[in-house]
């Protein structure tokens, strides 16, 4: 991700307290809490703010030697590369722990990625640990800076110090008006593997491993001009069969990039086409009024599978008929197949989200709609529909002046979304409707 602001990398060894601290400074419940070590796989990262100074913050999943864990590999290299891309590290040890092999490893690990950095002695909640993190005197110069993330001590001056050390460069502003995409589905079906073949960088681990993925990672980068942020999240499972603690947060936080995006993506498997859990995610989608895309990936088992790509697509649409005029693609993460389609139909599809409508265009096609099939009287009652503007866009929100809105049954006003479909598109956008009384 290309970005002119400064950017703090938060490293250490497991449970050290890095997204405590990460959510201190974020201001905000960001990264997921636990006192589970590893929790934090993934690097995360969002523009943050301290004193009027504007930062990209960065949180690290641990530094630990763990050979009994598949991941340990990638989470080290993943801290690799957001120290390649730090300007400042915040270096995190455990004052009431103590010095561990972890915090040597993750010292030198630091010193030789060259960058500067704090030493921030976490979890110094009371005078005996403050003074116990002059112990971490031993593993570097640099004074070691007792906080508590969790109580709010210190934090000050840990800033203060790390400004002092962070380049800030006046009129650095991170680009506008990008389009957000969010990447959701269920664990496992490739958003990791969609996300890095998209974005091009080995952001987001992947791992045949469910769930792996349990934070979000944003990503931005240009296409025709246009420029995109990825929001890849974690799969999304049932409500109710949710683990408590990580996995709770983890669906908190895709339902959460499903409502601050615009365009969704949702990813399915073609080896398991369209669950539950699909139609479920499908749901909150159409309740967040986000324009969306079906990808169907794994597509390179289609042979094997014996899967008809015409019948896939009438199945899919059938099953998310909720969602109209959906755009439907076949990809394969792993091959790279027909990925490069991807952000073109994002971009179409944000057209037709973003799109505003002539207000004689739209009066006409509404009224020649009403004329041709007028709302049916309820009783000894007719509704009517008197004017209709557009309010907004993205979504595209229109409103109707009429006469008892009340008594407009749905099937009346679906026909009238379809008409505006019919005669403007919007394929992939929701359109909605209010009805309200006219004035006077």
């Amino acid at each position: 991700m290309s970005s002119r602001l400064p950017v703090v990398a938060i490293v250490g060894r497991p449970n050290v307290g890095k997204s405590t601290l990460y959510n201190r400074l974020a201001g905000r419940r960001m990264a997921i809490v636990s006192d589970i070590p590893g929790t934090t796989r993934d690097r995360i990262s969002l523009d943050a703010e301290w004193h009027g100074k504007r930062f990209l913050l960065v949180d690290t999943g641990g530094i630990e030697d763990r050979p009994g864990d598949l991941l340990w590999d990638d989470v080290r290299a993943q801290t690799a590369v957001a120290l390649e891309d730090a300007d400042v590290v915040i270096l995190v040890v455990d004052s009431a722990a103590g010095i561990s092999p972890g915090d040597r490893e993750a010292t030198d690990l630091v010193r030789r990625s060259g960058k500067p950095y704090v030493l921030a002695a976490n979890k110094a909640d009371n005078l005996n640990r403050e003074v116990a993190a002059a112990d971490f005197y031993q593993l570097t110069t640099n004074d070691p800076i007792p906080i508590s993330a969790y109580h709010d001590r210190g934090i000050s001056d840990l800033m203060e110090k790390l400004f002092e050390m962070m380049p800030i460069e006046p009129g650095d502003e991170p680009a506008s008006g990008s389009i957000r995409v969010a990447l959701a589905g269920r664990p496992n079906v490739g958003k990791s593997a969609l996300f890095n073949a998209l974005t091009g960088e080995e952001r987001s681990i992947v791992s045949p491993i469910p769930g792996t993925t349990r934070d979000s990672i944003d990503s931005r980068f240009s296409f025709e001009g246009n420029e995109l942020t990825f929001l890849d999240t974690a799969g999304l499972r049932k409500r109710g069969k949710a683990e408590a603690g990580i996995e709770k947060y983890s669906v908190i936080r895709s339902i959460g990039a499903i409502e601050r995006s615009h365009i969704c993506i949702l990813l399915l498997d073609a080896t398991e086409l369209a669950t539950a859990q699909d139609t479920h995610i499908a749901g909150l989608i159409d309740q967040a009024y986000r324009g969306a895309i079906i990808v169907v990936n794994k597509w390179d088992l289609a042979a094997e599978r014996e899967l008809d790509r015409d019948f896939v697509t009438k199945t899919v649409r059938y099953r998310f008929k909720f969602l109209p005029d959906i755009p439907v693609l076949f990809t394969s993460a792993l091959t790279g197949s027909r990925v490069d389609r991807v952000p073109r139909a994002v971009v179409d599809v944000w057209e037709q989200f973003s799109k505003q409508l002539k207000p004689e265009e739209l009066s006409k096609v509404v009224f020649e709609a009403v004329g041709a099939n007028p709302p049916p009287t309820q009783g000894t009652v007719r509704p009517r529909i008197y004017k209709v503007k557009q309010t907004r866009t993205s979504p595209p929100t229109f409103e109707f002046s009429s006469r008892y809105p009340e008594l407009i049954h749905f099937s009346y006003r679906r026909y009238l979304e379809n008409r505006l479909r019919e005669a403007f598109g919007f394929t992939g956008s929701p359109i909605r409707m209010y009805f309200v009384p006219r004035d006077g």
